[in-house]
């Protein structure tokens, strides 16, 4: 019974179910979905949502929100694209600077929230709609149009399409770069929250903040790093759009941070912080994944997709909430599916005391 019990309050196991059952009627209602082809472009599909939203999903276990992680994927591009082709430099002197932009803007994001007590909803829908501004007036002014100029024939191009955009041929599929890179970053981030003290620190600050600092955790300095690790992991999918398809458009990415977001409830993180993990995270991309080209090869409307989606993130409120009591109730067989129990202080009492 308490094996039961333990098994039962895993925040990614409705999720884990919920994947089994839609991969499995997609296959069944759809021939063309059964091949390793299909597999491999569903798998592509949800590498480009799941690396942003695992780190979206960590800083909502730390209790926050960030809404500029959809549109910063195509500031880090944009950066890189239109610094080297104004300047004419190498590539890879474009994207350092765009990965410093990039972590400026996480830093900020995450020091207005820390320092001036606003929520980071608010703090973010403002950084959202100053990039998005930016990326369209800016790109216009620098281009005389709404996309960046072809990077192709740029010192660079070449090694670092091989980083973020290369891909190989497995039998009649197409196996991209970033599903390898995708499933790096979940590792990492499984591995950060159950093995190390950081991660004891991301569900401490996210399920009760006050308490944490009393104990010595750096508050401040964890959530910030959440913050940046979001615009990180926007910055690098935004390097493997850039260089895919050579050219960015500037509006793109807008509703990007809302799939992320679903992404993570779906995969059984709750939106008040404090629980899930990075494999939920990831099995909600995988479904976002499935659906998506789901619908495409079962030759239905597209359009119902988005209805789909706003079923699915109620169900997973509604489940995640079960999920969350049960827990609760638990506390003893359920602790480790979520996270470690009780916060470990930091090095030192001082550190704790500056946050």
């Amino acid at each position: 019974m308490r094996r039961f019990l333990r098994l039962l309050a895993r925040p990614e196991l409705g999720a884990l179910v919920a994947a089994v059952v839609i991969f499995g009627f997609f296959l069944a209602v759809a021939p063309s979905f059964r091949s390793f082809a299909a597999f491999s472009t569903v798998l592509y599909q949800s590498s480009t949502i799941g690396i942003v939203a695992v780190g979206v999903g960590l800083l909502m276990i730390g209790g926050e929100f960030d809404l500029s992680a959809g549109v910063i994927t195509i500031s880090a591009g944009l950066v890189n694209s239109m610094f080297c082709w104004y300047l004419g430099v190498n590539l890879w002197a474009g994207a350092a600077l765009s990965l410093a932009f990039c972590l400026l803007v996480g830093f900020l994001n995450g020091w207005l929230v820390m320092r001036t007590g606003i929520p980071s909803f608010l703090v973010t829908l403002g950084t959202f709609f100053v990039l998005q501004g930016a990326n369209l007036g800016v790109t216009k002014l620098v281009t005389g149009s709404v996309s960046s100029r072809d990077i192709s024939a740029i010192d660079g191009f070449t090694s670092l399409r091989a980083v973020f955009a290369w891909s190989f041929a497995l039998g009649a599929a197409t196996v991209w770069i970033t599903v390898l890179w995708w499933a790096l970053f979940v590792a990492l981030a499984a591995w950060t929250l159950q093995r190390a003290r950081a991660g004891n620190w991301i569900y401490a600050v996210g399920g009760a903040a006050d308490s944490a600092r009393a104990v010595g955790v750096p508050v401040v300095r964890t959530k910030i790093a959440l913050f940046m690790t979001v615009s990180f992991l926007g910055w690098f999918v935004g390097m493997h759009l850039l260089y895919r398809f050579n050219t960015l458009q500037a509006g793109n990415g807008v509703g990007n941070e809302f799939l992320y977001i679903i992404a993570a409830v779906v995969g059984g993180t709750l939106l008040t912080g404090g629980f899930g993990n990075a494999f939920g995270v990831a099995i909600g991309a995988f479904i976002f994944g499935t659906t998506s080209l789901g619908i495409v090869y079962a030759g239905w409307d597209p359009n119902w997709f988005k209805a789909f989606l706003g079923v699915m993130l109620l169900l997973a409120v509604l489940v995640n909430t079960y999920v969350k009591r049960l827990s609760s109730s638990a506390p003893a067989a359920a602790a480790p599916a979520a996270g470690p129990p009780t916060p470990v202080p930091a090095a030192s009492g001082k550190e704790g005391g500056r946050d």
